[in-house]
């Protein structure tokens, strides 16, 4: 699958196959993270990799839309220094960004499917994880074989995105395309 095919058949999905990742497709997702370009090429990531059922039944806690990850087959743990620290510059955000949608799209690549989850009770996080004090976790992705094969194959909902010409401005606010773009 080349990457604008990726870009537009990749789909979240939520429910998943009681079946394990492989080690080649899971080493292959981190990878693509850890390859993502990074501001000064500082990398101010860290992954924590979570198989153990039990873990990623207790992970499923850390917010009131997380409850998918008790189903995953492996979730992984975005760790970053807390963006909001004293001299952290917002680019560690936009950094990990980059890392998490490699990851979805070489799993998706693979024939595995994503959803992220976002951690609002931080204070459980740390303590299931263990991750330093002056760490952060905002973000768990969960990966796994999509419980229905047509999750991979479905098409877009219609209406699930905006059309360019509603999200686009050329040249400045408000200004719209030239009429050979308008498409």
């Amino acid at each position: 699958m080349d990457v604008e095919e990726a870009l537009r058949k990749l789909r979240a999905v939520r429910r998943f196959r009681d079946a394990p990742l492989r080690d080649e497709d899971l080493r292959a997702i981190l990878d693509a993270g850890r390859r993502a370009g990074s501001s000064k090429n500082l990398q101010r990531w860290h992954f924590i990799v979570v198989r153990d059922r039990a873990t990623l039944t207790e992970l499923a806690k850390v917010g009131p839309f997380a409850g998918h990850l008790a189903g995953g087959a492996a979730a992984i743990a975005l760790i970053t220094p807390d963006p909001a620290g004293a001299d952290m510059p917002l680019s560690v955000t936009w950094d990990l960004g980059r890392a998490a949608q490699n990851m979805t799209l070489a799993a998706w690549a693979r024939g595995i499917g994503s959803v992220p989850a976002t951690v609002y009770d931080h204070d459980l996080c740390r303590s299931i994880l263990g991750y330093p004090p002056d760490q952060h976790c905002e973000y768990l992705l969960n990966f796994g074989y999509p419980a229905e094969e047509r999750s991979i194959t479905r098409p877009a909902r219609i209406g699930g995105r905006r059309p360019l010409v509603e999200v686009v401005y050329y040249e400045r606010w408000g200004a719209t395309a030239p009429s050979a773009d308008r498409s």
